[in-house]
């Protein structure tokens, strides 16, 4: 039996360290924060306190791509997230009146996920984990400790010093500790090279407001869970206990929506859009929440053809990070600690190889939606910026772009567009279908631009100030 030590004890952490466990592995789970998870989901949400996690009471979702995950591999957590009250979601609920073809078809199950509250998601998690692996909260680990190399010049990684001094030894070390990982700084101190690293701010502001309905009334969807208006989106979750989030998104480099801070502003902003005005019949549980400083962020631990270190991965937000407004971070974190687990399985016993397998896995089942997610906030950065400036919309140029268009009007498109946006299969996996492409766009040609209705520019400055 292999000793394994996951630092971190979030949603991927403690996945990672089910999954570990399930292989017969004797895994230890560390976590900074001290405070255990409460007795209820709801005690979670009112009282848990989880200082490590900037975005622990901010909007989350699971895509239908991770509970996909969460059912092929995860059993238990399934089991748990049904018992702290999530709720199930299907995206095809979402298909647009425009379509007229809505017969179902084999295969819209995978269309199917269950989702709540972040706080409840963890507490989840947590029940979950406490089965099948040693949770220790309160623990911070300050530097990795080293022994015999495997590989000449490469730091062999045997364990970690934890902040009272303690020295714990493992086989393997996984950093699971989230976007303020200090990996990179903590290989350094060993003697090892830095990881390359790849890092953008994604220009982006949050405000989001959580609200919940006490009749177990909740407001319909009138649009999909994302909306992009000229110069900001419109993101709404459904959550469990009949809770709900409203998340308005804008570009930083636009200080007039910063007043949207003000919950009147705010809330003058969503009763001025029609599709979503709805979402403010409930009870407000929260002010609004702001968050921002958001960055993009990719690292890779093989260098010139070697590895930094042996004996160390990192999976989710500590190999890479994203723009959370997709709301990708936790099926992303699922996909890798699942790809992680089937590396160490057949590599553990060859430090060398597994860090190999492991880069390998990384590029070729992580990257590419790394770069896709990348690629979208570029994508909309430039929209929004067109749009504060008074600059006409831009016409579809790609097949990505046309998507959004064409997905209206066809049911096929909009099971592919969800394919995309729900992590069950990348844009170019989708794009290479035959004929697809050439159907995109066909109708992007003969349909403008979707324009939900929403205040101009003109409104919104009135309006806010």
């Amino acid at each position: 039996m292999s000793k394994i030590i996951v630092l971190g004890g979030g949603m991927i952490g403690l996945s990672t360290a089910m999954l570990l466990a399930r292989q017969g592995h004797d895994v230890s789970v560390f976590e900074s924060d001290p405070t255990p998870p409460p007795e209820s989901p709801e005690a979670a949400w009112q009282a848990w306190e989880r200082k490590g996690v900037a975005q622990f009471r901010q909007p989350h979702y699971l895509h239908s791509g991770g509970r996909e995950i969460v059912d092929n591999h995860l059993p238990e957590l399934k089991e748990a997230l049904v018992a702290a009250g999530c709720v199930p979601f299907n995206t095809l609920n979402l298909m647009p009146r425009s379509i007229a073809d809505r017969e179902a078809r084999t295969g819209d199950e995978r269309f199917a996920t269950i989702t709540g509250r972040r706080t409840t998601l963890e507490y989840a998690a947590a029940k979950a984990a406490a089965n099948v692996a040693r949770v220790e909260r309160g623990v911070t680990v300050d530097a990795l400790l080293t022994g015999d190399s495997v590989a000449d010049g490469i730091p062999h990684v045997t364990g970690v010093r934890t902040r009272d001094g303690a020295e714990v030894h493992a086989d393997l070390v996984i950093d699971a500790t989230g976007r303020r990982s200090k990996l990179s700084d903590w290989l350094v101190g060993v003697g090892a090279r830095p990881p390359i690293e790849e890092c953008e701010e994604s220009g982006f502001f949050y405000y989001t407001r959580f609200f919940q309905s006490h009749t177990g009334d909740v407001p319909a969807f009138r649009a999909g869970l994302l909306t992009n208006f000229p110069s900001f989106s419109l993101l709404t979750l459904p959550g469990d206990a009949n809770t709900w989030s409203v998340t308005v998104f804008f570009f930083t480099g636009d200080p007039l929506l910063k007043l949207l801070r003000d919950a009147v502003r705010w809330t003058s902003l969503i009763s001025a859009c029609p599709t979503h005005a709805q979402w403010l019949e409930g009870e407000p549980i929260t002010d609004v929440l702001p968050m921002g400083g958001i960055t993009d962020r990719y690292r890779r631990f093989v260098v010139d053809g070697a590895p930094v270190a042996t004996g160390v991965l990192a999976v989710g937000d500590a190999w890479g990070c994203t723009n959370p407004v997709g709301g990708r971070g936790m099926t992303m974190g699922l996909m890798n600690a699942v790809g992680t687990a089937e590396v160490v399985r057949e590599h553990l016993d060859s430090p060398l190889d597994l860090a190999f397998a492991h880069d390998n896995m990384t590029e070729t089942k992580m990257v590419p939606w790394y770069r896709s997610t990348v690629e979208m906030d570029r994508i909309r950065t430039a929209q929004i910026t067109a749009a504060i400036q008074g600059q006409p919309a831009q016409p579809a140029k790609g097949p990505g772009d046309a998507l959004a268009v064409a997905m209206l009007y066809d049911a096929s498109l909009f099971r592919a567009y969800l394919e995309i946006t729900s992590l069950l299969a990348l844009p170019r996996e989708v794009f290479s279908r035959p004929g697809i492409v050439d159907r995109i766009m066909e109708l992007a040609d003969i349909h403008p631009p979707a324009e939900p209705p929403c205040p101009t520019r003109e409104e919104l400055v009135t309006m806010l100030r």
